[in-house]
């Protein structure tokens, strides 16, 4: 049976709250959301049909400042995994200390069978039905799933069309063209490089004798991937959603990557020495470094104990179950938490709007800069706390995040 991604969440601030005996009116306050909406979009089909999808947007906090989180498209999508990843995007930007809060949207469609035209109106359709809860000061979205600049572009096209006014901190992950930042679309997979080489010094690991696998070719998969193969690492696997491929002396991701550009799948790559692999075979070959940078829900108590490696970098969100936690614990693998290891999206987004907001844009060594400052210092909040307390990096990130969030509720009270 699926693991519901919400109660994952809830079994999460559990964990935390017992750790830093939380307020029991602030855990019951953290464990809902603050708003959801769902929303029916009717959309006129190339063919003259009227289609029906199902979209939705939720505020889990905006307590310390607007909402900020991506927009995914997926036949996968559903309320309670929306609720999940509004509620990760809270404690992300919690953990960063930056004025922002959590929100997270997406539509249930498979965005492969419809034509751009389709696309276009669909993303146009559902931005008018939230257009009342979006906004530079309410909610921010940002590309995830299936989602890229242009559906932002298109976004902020019709939010502006529909304020009189181009207003371009509405979304973010926009085209440079229009308001977006440079590094924006290496951000994450930046974020991960940076976070993997403070986590390498700390173990007294050689960031360059390191074998990796990476589950995942998307944005995220794709750009730590060719990253960490540009600094000399060994990626001795990956997949995409047709396959893995594997090969024990390196992947060659210059043309890997050339390949997937061209809209190609990797079960299709042709390479006598490459050998295919499953999902199950690919999260538990023996490497150095997992690098979960798929969908959530992939490393479970029914395949923890045959994880082999000594670092697990979430590229992900909620890629790990809290009961496979404690069984990589014990092994004592490090697992580099999602709203640490994969933040630097989040971080890069909140650049890009501070720029919109103040019409002034950055240069990319800027970017770069600010990025590995302030995911740095997350890290080594987090990396002390764990040591001192002997607890999962997950758990210490929490434990600084979940008490950002508390302190904001207990300054702000509750309203009336």
């Amino acid at each position: 049976m699926a693991v519901n991604p919400f109660e994952m969440a809830k079994k999460q601030i559990d964990i935390v709250a017992e750790v830093l005996d939380l307020d029991p009116n602030i855990h019951k306050f953290l464990k809902r959301v603050e708003r959801s909406l769902i929303v029916s979009i009717p959309i006129m089909m190339d063919d003259g049909t009227v289609k029906i999808f199902e979209g939705y947007r939720v505020h889990h906090s905006t307590i310390r400042g607007p909402g900020k989180g991506g927009l995914r498209y997926s036949l996968g999508v559903n309320l309670d995994e929306v609720k999940a990843l509004a509620t990760w995007m809270t404690w992300k930007t919690s953990l960063l200390n930056l004025p922002l809060g959590g929100s997270k949207g997406g539509i249930c469609v498979d965005p492969f069978k419809l034509s751009k035209k389709e696309l276009e109106r669909l993303t146009r359709r559902f931005t008018a039905e939230i257009i009342n809860i979006i906004g530079p000061d309410i909610d921010i979205p940002a590309p995830d799933l299936n989602t890229n600049p242009q559906i932002m572009a298109w976004i902020m096209d019709t939010y502006s069309m529909q304020k009189g006014r181009t207003i371009t901190g509405v979304v973010t992950g926009k085209p440079v063209e229009i308001g977006g930042s440079v590094g924006r679309a290496d951000a994450t997979g930046m974020g991960l490089y940076f976070v993997l080489q403070a986590m390498a010094e700390k173990l007294k690991l050689d960031l360059k004798s390191l074998k990796i696998v990476v589950q995942g070719f998307g944005n995220v998969g794709g750009s730590i991937a060719d990253l960490l193969y540009k600094h000399g690492c060994k990626v001795i696997a990956l997949s995409d959603i047709s396959t893995g491929i594997y090969y024990e002396d390196g992947l060659d991701l210059e043309k890997l990557l050339a390949w997937a550009k061209q809209g190609n799948l990797l079960k299709d790559y042709k390479n006598d020495k490459y050998k295919l692999i499953g999902n199950d075979e690919l999260l538990t070959l023996k490497c150095d470094v997992l690098i979960p940078a798929a969908i959530e829900n992939q490393i479970t108590e029914k395949n923890a104990e045959k994880i082999d490696c000594k670092i697990v970098l979430e590229g992900a969100n909620g890629p790990t179950t809290p009961e496979a936690d404690k069984i990589l614990f014990k092994k004592e693998i490090y697992v580099v938490p999602d709203i640490l290891a994969n933040s630097g999206g989040v971080c890069v987004s909140y650049f890009e709007y501070v720029q919109d907001i103040n019409s002034y844009f950055w240069k990319l060594d800027r970017i770069n800069e600010e990025l590995k400052r302030i995911i740095i210092e997350a890290f080594e909040e987090t990396y002390k706390i764990s040591e001192e307390k002997k607890i999962p990096l997950r758990t210490a990130a929490y434990i600084i995040a979940v008490s950002r969030i508390a302190k904001a509720i207990e300054l702000r009270g509750i309203f009336p």
